[in-house]
């Protein structure tokens, strides 16, 4: 799933992506795109992919999340959810 943001992509930015995520058992990716990421939010990406691994090993399931994070220019052109309207 591919989340927008024009700016500074900030920790509360990261924890309402996540919760969407969450409620989403199927999603296998998250690929963030924005002008900045802080390195919190970086950090807690991270913990959560590394969270979802954590738990499908001690359950047996096959399930990871991968997280993508492209910080530059964003295009207004590339489909994805705008972080902005969550």
């Amino acid at each position: 799933m591919l989340f927008k943001k024009r700016g500074t992509f900030t920790e509360e930015d990261a924890r309402r992506v996540i919760e969407i995520v969450s409620e989403r058992p199927d999603e296998r990716e998250i690929i963030v795109m924005a002008e900045r990421v802080t390195d919190e939010a970086k950090r807690r990406l991270w913990d959560y992919a590394r969270g979802v691994q954590l738990m499908a090993d001690m359950t047996g399931e096959d399930r990871s999340v991968k997280v993508e994070i492209l910080e530059g220019y964003v295009s207004e052109h590339v489909k994805g959810v705008d972080v902005d309207e969550l």
